[in-house]
């Protein structure tokens, strides 16, 4: 199940994928845009369990001439290692969240599984860009149509209501993302 997006807030593209394999969800793709007028690559693999809980990810790639190369680890106690080092600030999270991409809004769609008029918080590992450091993000999805959600984060000061396919991949994400056809 691909997915391709075009930005729309600067110059860039995505691409992502999702499939089961060993009893994990992968969602994979690759993203390149610009970034204060210097291009950027990064490519992404993030491994989920059986229920859409985040066990490991990779980022790799480059923003302008830094390289950029990530391995995150979800222990089974949620604690997260950041190359080796814990971030014990995002303990507990259950999400992982790119801060450069509409694509992982998916893993909590998928794992929360909500009916329309449901609402559910989540706390996200959110990896920042361009730092890529990880901070714990509060966040609510709220179903408000077969293929809308309602995404508020920052205490309510960013809401969005994201548009998806049937896979829970975003196909509209306004000001930012945009699916191609």
């Amino acid at each position: 199940m691909p997915s391709l997006w075009r930005r729309l807030d600067r110059p860039g593209h995505e691409s992502a994928r999702i499939f089961s394999l060993d009893s994990r969800w992968h969602l994979t793709g690759t993203a390149v845009f610009a970034h204060e007028d210097q291009p950027c690559r990064l490519d992404y693999r993030i491994a989920c369990d059986a229920e859409w809980r985040t066990v490991a990810a990779q980022v790799a790639g480059w923003v302008g001439d830094e390289t950029v190369d990530l391995a995150l680890s979800v222990g089974p106690d949620q604690q997260w290692l950041l190359n080796d080092t814990e971030f014990p600030l995002v303990a507990g999270c259950i999400d992982l969240d790119l801060n450069f991409s509409p694509s992982t809004n998916l893993l909590p769609i998928r794992r929360l599984n909500l009916e329309i008029g449901q609402e559910a918080a989540v706390r996200a590992a959110w990896l920042r860009f361009p730092s890529f450091q990880l901070e714990p993000l509060e966040q609510t999805y709220r179903r408000i149509s077969a293929n809308t959600y309602r995404y508020e984060s920052a205490g309510g000061r960013f809401i969005r209501d994201l548009e998806v396919d049937e896979a829970g991949f975003v196909t509209l994400y306004p000001d930012f993302w945009q699916a191609e056809p």
